[in-house]
């Protein structure tokens, strides 16, 4: 019966990918109790008495590892002896092999300030130490603290040698071409950073460029082209809760990688888990790294912006008064630098929030999204006369904008929004810059839950207009391929407030983005006009584009597989999906699922995009022109909804097709989501 129980354990923990590690080749063994240990110099003494198992998996260290022992003063010894089984064999073997890999004193003392019942939670020690934060194409994100599902610096350092590891095998000569390595003010950040360095100079890598100070994550991207370096590593959480932090990784291209390159690094972190003691000592590794290239990178990133200036003479000439607010984040040297190089008047700062702060202490939300959090750069702007508002994201890849409107109403825009004004913008520009331009060799691009007005003005002046799966990871690799083939992308943008105005970066760049802006406004003053008429004015002309989009809180997984399952077998059968809303009013003429891969519009009925059984994506077009869009958040329990009423530019009447979109909105929502029989929580407002 023993020996059943242990199989059944042991093939728990190879699906949980838990890291259970046997000792080192050449490591002595010595059987106490029917447990084999790792010796370092002498018995361990009475540690391993507290193990009620019987396994050669559990790592312990001898008497003379203080700070792995010091974990062990929390409670009696019988006491940790019924906590071990009642955690079982699987959970057990991953708290010390945790414990054994960690050094860093800050983790031990806080796991020792948690309260008995953080102990006694089986299920949260399973999901702290038999898990682990996957590695995705957006890096790895979450929150901070103790166990491998979570950031700290055992698991920076493993996914660091997972990366290490998978470079080796897969790009050619990569110890001479190198990386580099950014952070932002969170806590920690700088920390993991060092530590992601030291894996890198350990390993052999000859070229690790380690940032001095804090940086936003576009001028990461950046600097990878422009120091012809094969990889670059971006520790941030961008707009994430104060208590999370993460890790982008970014390709030779200065793009987010995408799969399956990810899968591979997990492979190979999985097959990296034993951490050196000298990794550690991030001291020593001061005197190798690169000396920081930030300022000679910010030279030329300042100039590639700059090559793209619309009238230095209208920016010095503008009479409107910026308000700009970094949220407690690293963007405004960068935002402020730019501005002097474009001869603007100086910003007026949001002290409060333009100096990075790992706490947020201003807003709820450190998420320029969140209208809430612009509350204190609306009472700046007021109290300077100031009539427009930019805001970037923590780690500035981001960016907000809002204007005073002539009755004196604050407006935010949102990201469908913006993406209008800069997509007018960049055309503008390239018409009286380049008049003789080959508009066909020129794209728009934009990610499938976004608006489609970038495709509506493609198509009307003839450029060219492509969409991608959400994430500048798929623009920033379909730019690159576009100008491999000769083309130019003018702007890419998801309405999630992500903007890719040019390509010197091939990533969402919210400090370009920034200055990109203050020009339009300035060329719009010059005419006796603001944001707003413009918006105005290109809706007018290309059919107004009106935009729902919002979430629902799920915490529970199989819920959502059950709405998704129950959208995709409506009639009870396979890829048979809701015909109409509210009984046959509004009809749906196409679905596309990238989840499974069907798409009712294609002649085979595939997708043309690239699918994905890992998360959920189904898009309905109504014969009304409405685009809605289901899908789950990668970081975040949410459902999302994406919906947007596409009107030809005759249908003027706007109220009266905000009234169609908020009818179908809510059905969908009501008939598609189900939210009361679904115990959905709303959005909070």
């Amino acid at each position: 019966m023993e020996t059943s129980v242990l199989l059944v354990v042991s093939l728990m923990l190879v699906q949980s990918q838990c890291f259970i590690v046997p000792a080192k080749p050449g490591v002595q063994k010595k059987n106490v109790k029917g447990i084999k240990r790792m010796e370092d110099k002498q018995n361990l003494g009475p540690l391993s008495d507290l193990i009620p198992f019987q396994s050669s998996d559990i790592k312990i260290p001898s008497e003379s590892n203080a700070l792995f022992h010091l974990v062990f003063e929390r409670f009696p010894g019988h006491v940790w002896t019924q906590l071990f089984k009642s955690w079982g064999l699987g959970v057990t073997s991953a708290f010390f092999n945790f414990m054994y890999w960690n050094k860093n004193e800050d983790v031990v003392r806080e796991m020792m300030k948690k309260d008995d019942a953080f102990f006694k939670n089986k299920e949260a020690m399973s999901d702290l130490f038999l898990k682990r934060l996957k590695f995705g194409t957006a890096g790895i994100r979450g929150p901070m603290g103790v166990g491998f599902s979570q950031m700290n610096d055992v698991v920076i350092i493993q996914t660091g040698q997972g990366i290490l590891s998978c470079a080796e095998k897969h790009i050619p000569n990569f110890k001479e071409s190198g990386i580099i390595v950014g952070y932002d003010g969170r806590h920690n950040s700088k920390r993991f950073a060092e530590l992601t360095a030291s894996v890198f100079l350990n390993g052999g890598v000859k070229r690790v460029f380690l940032v001095s100070r804090v940086c936003p994550t576009p001028i990461i991207a950046y600097s990878i082209r422009a120091l012809n370096l094969a990889l670059g590593i971006m520790i941030t959480a961008s707009h994430n809760p104060k208590e999370d932090n993460g890790y982008k990784l970014y390709d030779s291209k200065g793009c987010q990688i995408i799969s399956p390159i990810d899968k591979q690094i997990q492979e190979e972190i999985m097959r990296n888990l034993e951490i050196e003691d000298h990794i550690w000592n991030i001291d020593r590794i001061r005197d190798q790294i690169q000396p920081c290239p930030l300022d000679s990178v910010l030279e030329k990133y300042g100039q590639s912006v700059l090559d793209g200036a619309y009238d230095l003479g209208l920016n010095e000439k503008s009479q409107v008064v910026i308000t700009y607010s970094a949220m407690h984040g690293v963007g405004y040297p960068y935002v402020n630098q730019l501005f002097k190089l474009f001869k603007f008047k100086p910003l007026v700062l949001v002290d409060a929030q333009c100096s990075p702060d790992p706490e947020f202490p201003t807003v709820r939300f450190p998420n320029p999204e969140e209208p809430s959090s612009l509350d204190l750069a609306v009472k700046t702007a007021d109290q300077h006369g100031s009539t427009v508002i930019l805001a970037n994201d923590p780690d500035a890849d981001r960016l907000a904008v809002a204007e005073k409107a002539k009755d004196g109403q604050w407006k935010i825009f949102t990201g469908n929004e913006l993406g209008a004004l800069f997509g007018w913008w960049a055309l503008h520009r390239l018409k009286s810059k380049q008049p003789n331009a080959p508009l066909q060799d020129y794209y728009f691009l934009a990610s499938t839950v976004s608006s489609k007005i970038l495709h509506t003005i493609a198509q009307a002046e003839g450029l060219k207009y492509d969409e991608t799966l959400t994430g500048f990871k798929w623009m920033g690799t379909k730019t690159y391929d576009l100008e491999q083939e000769g083309k130019h992308v003018l702007l890419a943008f998801e309405e999630a407030i992500g903007f890719m105005d040019g390509t010197h970066v091939l990533d969402k760049d919210g400090v370009t983005a920034a200055v990109r802006m203050a020009e339009l406004v300035a060329y719009l003053d010059s005419q006796g006009k603001d944001l707003h008429q413009l918006l105005a004015d290109v809706y007018d002309k290309y059919g107004h584009h009106l935009t729902h989009n919002s979430y629902y809180i799920c915490r529970n997984q199989v819920t959502i597989e059950n709405i998704f399952h129950r959208l995709r077998h409506f009639n009870n059968e396979p890829d048979s999906y809701p015909p109409s809303l509210l009984n046959g009013k509004y009809s749906v003429t196409r679905v596309r699922d990238l989840t499974t891969g069907y798409d009712s519009g294609t002649a085979d009925h595939k997708a043309t995009l690239p699918t994905s059984k890992s998360s959920e994506m189904i898009t309905f077009t109504f014969d009304n022109g409405l685009v809605a869009t289901l899908r789950t958040s990668g970081t975040e329990p949410k459902i999302k909804y994406y919906t947007e009423l596409v009107a030809s530019p005759d249908l003027k009447d706007k109220n009266e097709l905000n009234h169609t979109l908020n009818e179908m909105v809510e059905a969908i929502v009501s008939e598609f989501l189900q939210p009361e029989e679904n115990g959905l929580t709303p959005r909070p407002i």
